[in-house]
């Protein structure tokens, strides 16, 4: 059976079957005349269990580990249906809450008081961390946003305008220690810019698939990633102008300088999701 044949047989797209086959979820064999796959009927089986599983809110990893009788089945389904019931106490709870303040016509943001509706303040954000950390997973947006990668390629696309005919014929590219180890044509420094739209529109879809399985802000995470990336691109063109006028020699400025910034962003994004209090 050919892919175009699944696709029709379960209604998944594509890309889903491609990605439980890449997440090795099952393993459908090939033929040995042409090397396509050949998905059999046991295989269709298996996708339409897995992906009826993703329904449920049963993580990837939750599946390759029954797939894998790594655990039961009922073990796996026993772990999300305490997790639907913990989400369903908290969704009734505040839906109560809503209704409380609603029935005492609470209709200014500058009167109504928190006291009156919950006990203890910080039992009751230690309940809600879930929320806080969501909240907090705002912190990745705002770095990895659409805006700040915009902002990073055209800072490296102007950068590369404004110097290139002030550099000289040939520029180092690779540099160790004070001394530059490979030259280029000077053309070279379009790459960095180049690099930027590469890093968003190649890299980053697969940073989405690797983080599926691992985090629910898997979108923000590989926005976050791919801006910094970009930002290692900028600064690496930077220091390539610096070198160039003599003004800096010493390539691991550019290390400790890249490494700072992301030890900065990685301790803020810290701070953001656990380290404060609401």
């Amino acid at each position: 059976m050919t892919i175009k044949e699944v696709e029709e047989t379960t209604g998944l797209s594509r890309s889903h079957i491609r990605f439980y086959e890449k997440e090795k979820l099952f393993c459908p064999r090939r033929d040995g005349r042409n090397g396509y796959r050949d998905y059999s009927e046991e295989d269709v089986r298996a996708i339409q269990k897995i992906a009826f599983l993703r329904t449920l809110g049963i993580p990837v990893d939750g599946i390759r580990k029954v797939i894998g009788h790594e655990k039961e089945l009922r073990q796996v389904l026993e772990e999300q249906l305490r997790s639907l019931n913990a989400q369903e106490e908290a969704l009734k709870r505040a839906k109560e809450l809503c209704a409380r303040m609603i029935k005492n016509e609470e209709n200014d943001f500058e009167s109504f008081e928190v006291e009156r509706y919950i006990g203890k303040l910080p039992e009751y954000w230690e309940e809600n961390r879930r929320v806080f950390a969501a909240d907090a997973a705002g912190f990745f947006c705002l770095w990895g946003g659409a805006v700040v990668w915009g902002l990073l390629v055209m800072a490296s696309l102007l950068t590369a305008v404004l110097s290139y005919k002030g550099l000289p014929e040939r520029i180092p590219v690779q540099w160790s220690g004070e001394t530059a180890s490979s030259l280029a044509d000077r053309g070279w420094i379009f790459a960095y810019p180049a690099a930027c739209v590469l890093v968003r529109f190649l890299l980053r879809p697969f940073l989405l698939q690797w983080l599926e399985r691992r985090t629910v802000f898997r979108k923000s995470m590989a926005d976050y990633i791919t801006n910094y990336l970009c930002f290692v691109a900028l600064s690496a063109e930077v220091f390539t102008l610096l070198f160039t006028k003599g003004i800096v020699r010493w390539v691991g400025v550019l290390l400790v300088a890249d490494g700072a910034v992301l030890a900065l962003l990685v301790f803020c994004g810290y701070r953001a999701l656990y380290g404060r209090r609401p």
